[in-house]
């Protein structure tokens, strides 16, 4: 199963006059905005096998034209985050089939994902710096040593399950989580009670069970420990990633003569490995981070700053090309990833899954 991923990005002036007086968002002020769009699109939607992400882009280009550079009201009657994903969403439906997520995000800490059934999750991403080590882990283990993170935190609310006049907004997160920076931050979290063992894992459901019941909207908690790996919670099911670049070069073997994407070109690739499993009651994770990168490294040392058009098996230089590849030898070492995602740039690639769509969570 694969989805086309694309984003572009656009400056806008707003205000909000929903919002109540004196509220810094009801004044005139702008953001430098960065849309993304995730569809399935069906075989022979794009040009040419392998187009498919540069023509989403194009597309989505088109779609957020008129906001570029303009006052959003004049388009827009409420220019929230939502909204505009909204209305961008509905500039998408008539040309881009199977739409299964577009988000605005205004700022590098907020934003907005529209699901593939059009429901709103508002998110919020926080930060707190603290120190933990691992107990459990075998001797040797370089987490067993205290040592400390700059942890991100990602709340995921559902906006739709609200009952407020404008529903779960970006300063209700904010006081939600107030008490929990107090609590995190600048301490050493294995001091904390129900933080004996805090790993990425026991950290997010950790928040889900004491946010939850002040913000029943969450849909997820993700926990960044650095900013190249962490988890999800989603109240059941734990979800862990390994982002990695990799520099390479390819070329389409599909794309016309007289293309430049015919040609040998690169890119700096983002790869973000996705896995899947239960939590281990001793250890406190899913999978060991380090194991994820030792096992995975034979394959990241087969791509990373190579010609990937001389790999055999590899169907095309596109990304939906390559993330598949990815994931089947992935898989082969570690059978605990399912999802794949291979950017070309920033929000523009392709994702691969062996589970569901509707597992997909905008990290």
């Amino acid at each position: 199963m694969t989805l086309t991923s694309a984003s572009c990005g656009f400056e806008s002036a707003c205000q909000i006059p929903a919002l109540p007086e004196g509220h810094r968002s009801r004044g005139l002020h702008g953001h430098s905005y960065f849309a993304t769009v995730r569809a399935q699109l069906p075989a022979g939607w794009a040009s040419f096998p392998g187009a498919e992400v540069e023509e989403l882009r194009k597309r989505l280009e088109e779609a957020v034209a008129p906001l570029d550079h303009a006052l959003l009201n004049h388009t827009i009657e409420q220019p929230t985050d939502e909204n505009i994903a909204r209305w961008i969403r509905g500039r998408l439906e008539k040309d881009v089939p199977g739409i299964q997520q577009v988000g605005i995000q205004s700022t590098a800490h907020s934003g907005v994902d529209l699901d593939a059934s059009g429901q709103a999750h508002v998110w919020r991403r926080y930060r707190f710096q603290a120190a933990h080590q691992l107990p459990h882990v075998p001797a040797g283990h370089k987490c067993g040593r205290m040592h400390g993170h700059g942890f991100e935190v990602i709340l995921h609310a559902n906006q739709d399950l609200g009952e407020r006049d404008i529903s779960v907004d970006y300063d209700h997160l904010d006081e939600v989580w107030a008490p929990f920076h107090m609590l995190l931050n600048y301490q050493c979290l294995n001091g904390i009670e129900g933080l004996g063992n805090p790993t990425s894992e026991v950290i997010s459901s950790w928040l889900w069970a004491r946010l939850k019941p002040e913000l029943p909207e969450l849909s997820w908690v993700t926990v960044y420990e650095t900013g190249s790996c962490g988890a999800n919670f989603d109240g059941s099911s734990y979800r862990i990633w390994k982002e990695m670049t990799l520099d390479s070069a390819i070329r389409l073997n599909h794309a016309p003569q007289g293309s430049p994407l015919r040609g040998i070109h690169g890119h700096t690739y983002t790869l973000r490995l996705h896995l899947s499993a239960p939590l281990d009651a001793v250890m406190g994770w899913t999978v060991d981070f380090g194991d994820v990168k030792t096992l995975f490294d034979p394959i990241f040392k087969a791509i990373d700053h190579r010609p990937l058009y001389e790999i055999a098996d590899l169907r095309d230089g596109d990304t939906a090309s390559l993330a598949a590849w990815v994931l089947a030898k992935g898989r082969a070492a570690l059978p605990q990833i399912d999802r794949v995602d291979m950017y070309e740039t920033r929000g523009s690639g392709s994702i691969v899954f062996e589970s569901r769509l509707e597992e997909l969570i905008p990290v």
